[in-house]
């Protein structure tokens, strides 16, 4: 798997300084978790999954989640595992001899059925990363926890974990220091296995009967800004305790699988840059997933959970690592700077201090190996333009 990985080879050296590295389900965790970019949910009961999943990879998606939880019905649960069961199958046949398949992953509802599914994939388990853990604690988390050591122990194979932090507990003020505690605790004790945190942000909304509309980000919601912040306090830190958090889901999309205008799709590099992209992007209701892919940035999260594939592009081109960005980080990890220190970019447009700018830099470089440098004239436009057309 590569990002970009799926346009043309001659296209993407116009766009990058330093390309995206190809990586695998066996790359490390470090690795996979800056990789899994735009997450892609899928209901597990898709009657074409196997094709579905395929069709997704070639245009560019690298992770996908199956859901059994909350995107079916309680009656179709059943019926869901079964068909994952069958499309794992399918999708095994299909990629025996062509292109593999992105980082796949199950959403499960309770423990038990990691266990179980585990057994009835059978060999097809070699095509799944792991599992979803839903509305994780510390007390809920122990359980799938313990299922997913079992479920390794059958597989004969690394299994991870992706929590979802979305609990009442976590939410409501007078519990919420005690419950991101416990997800620290529990998380530490099964480091290896947790491959990233993801925020249900829809959850917290609920809970006191919100939605936000298609102009306001997540970080305009206050108690849901809270929330974020305490989170990535506890549970993002980059002293080495900290996992990868991902950014909250986008509601909003128009029918129809590419929202795009035609012209975006048609030049890889919009010739003269005659299409004003964020003028096209606001028109289809999509500025405000723009600005909140960039909070989500500023805010310590990295990738996005996504249930439209239209959301996939905008969150790949915004993580490619502009070469501003990857010339400060080069700088401030020069050998010679080990000291500290303080200098002026190589852009001549700000400060880069060495000892508290150094945690950005290895952050940067890491998010620079999987998402590629850009060149110094390209811009999101180009690359999420070159992402649409291929």
């Amino acid at each position: 798997m590569r990002h970009f990985g799926h346009i043309p080879s001659t296209v993407r050296s116009g766009l990058f300084h330093r390309e995206p590295a190809e990586f695998t389900a066996d790359s490390p965790a470090r690795t996979l978790a800056v990789a899994l970019g735009a997450t892609l949910y899928s209901p597990a009961t898709r009657p074409r999954l196997a094709d579905d999943i395929r069709k997704q990879a070639a245009r560019g998606v690298v992770s996908m989640v199956l859901c059994l939880e909350d995107s079916i019905s309680d009656a179709d649960v059943e019926a869901g595992e079964a068909n994952l069961v069958r499309q794992f199958r399918d999708l095994a046949e299909a990629t025996a001899t062509g292109p593999g398949v992105p980082l796949l992953f199950i959403r499960v509802r309770e423990p038990r059925q990691i266990t179980d599914l585990t057994a009835r994939l059978g060999d097809t388990i070699g095509l799944l990363s792991g599992f979803v853990l839903p509305k994780f604690t510390e007390a809920r988390g122990a359980a799938f926890l313990e299922a997913l050591t079992r479920a390794e122990e059958t597989a004969g194979r690394r299994l991870y974990a992706m929590p979802v932090l979305e609990s009442p507990e976590l939410l409501h003020l007078e519990t919420r220091a005690e419950t991101l505690a416990g997800i620290a605790s529990i998380t530490d004790k099964h480091r290896d296995r947790v491959l990233a945190l993801r925020l249900g942000v829809t959850d917290f909304c609920s809970a006191y009967g919100l939605r936000r509309s298609p102009d306001m980000t997540a970080y305009d919601v206050k108690i849901v800004a809270n929330v974020i912040a305490d989170v990535v306090n506890v549970l993002g830190r980059a002293d080495g305790t900290g996992f990868t958090i991902t950014g909250p889901v986008w509601e909003y999309f128009r029918p129809g699988e590419r929202i795009f205008k035609p012209q975006l799709r048609r030049s890889p590099f919009l010739e003269g840059r005659a299409e004003d992209l964020r003028t096209a992007l606001i028109e289809h209701d999509m500025d405000g997933l723009l600005r909140e892919i960039e909070l989500d940035r500023a805010n310590g999260l990295l990738g996005k959970t996504c249930i439209h594939p239209t959301h996939v592009s905008p969150v790949h081109a915004l993580s490619v690592v502009s070469h501003e960005e990857w010339s400060d980080a080069q700088d401030i990890l020069r050998p010679e700077q080990d000291g500290g220190g303080v200098l002026r970019s190589a852009y001549t447009n700000k400060m880069n201090e060495v000892k508290p700018h150094r945690a950005w830099a290895e952050r940067t470089l890491v998010r620079a190996e999987v998402f590629g440098v850009a060149r110094e004239d390209v811009g999101f436009v180009d690359l999420l333009a070159a992402g649409l057309a291929g």
